[in-house]
């Protein structure tokens, strides 16, 4: 006699549950397993070399996109200011009157003060040193 075993509703819906919550029991745990071996990215610089001072005539402004920053020489003391916005982070970039970030409209003078919001703060001052053989670092840290 041939004996085939059939399998009934009540076996095949406690079957498919029990695989149903293996399964999402394995992908909560490949999540889990991916939260606690995260890796953060490797540290960001916060020293720049911005060449020789001649490069930065009196009464230059010069944007860096690579930093991002400007770079002013105003009689000869050389000012920065960083191209970051203060409301949310976006990179600002350069317009006639100043600056004026593309992601919510804040507006900064060429001095970083904050124009038109809704950014509340204006723009960070950056260090910038002069070495002993003329060369310019800044530091945004």
């Amino acid at each position: 006699m041939n004996k085939t075993t059939r399998l009934s509703r009540r076996d095949f819906i406690k079957l498919s549950t029990n695989v149903l919550f293996g399964l999402s029991g394995l992908l909560g745990l490949s999540g889990l397993i991916r939260y606690f071996s995260y890796l953060p990215a490797t540290e960001t610089p916060t020293e720049f070399d911005l060449g020789d001072v001649a490069s930065y005539p009196i009464g230059s402004r010069t944007v860096r996109s690579d930093i991002p920053a400007v770079i002013y020489n105003r009689q000869g003391e050389i000012l920065a200011y960083s191209l970051v916005c203060t409301h949310l982070g976006c990179t600002i970039e350069n317009n006639d009157n100043g600056f004026a970030c593309p992601c919510h409209g804040s507006q900064f003078d060429r001095d970083g003060v904050v124009l038109e919001g809704p950014a509340q703060k204006p723009l960070k001052r950056l260090r910038v040193e002069v070495l002993e053989n003329n060369m310019l670092r800044l530091y945004t840290g």
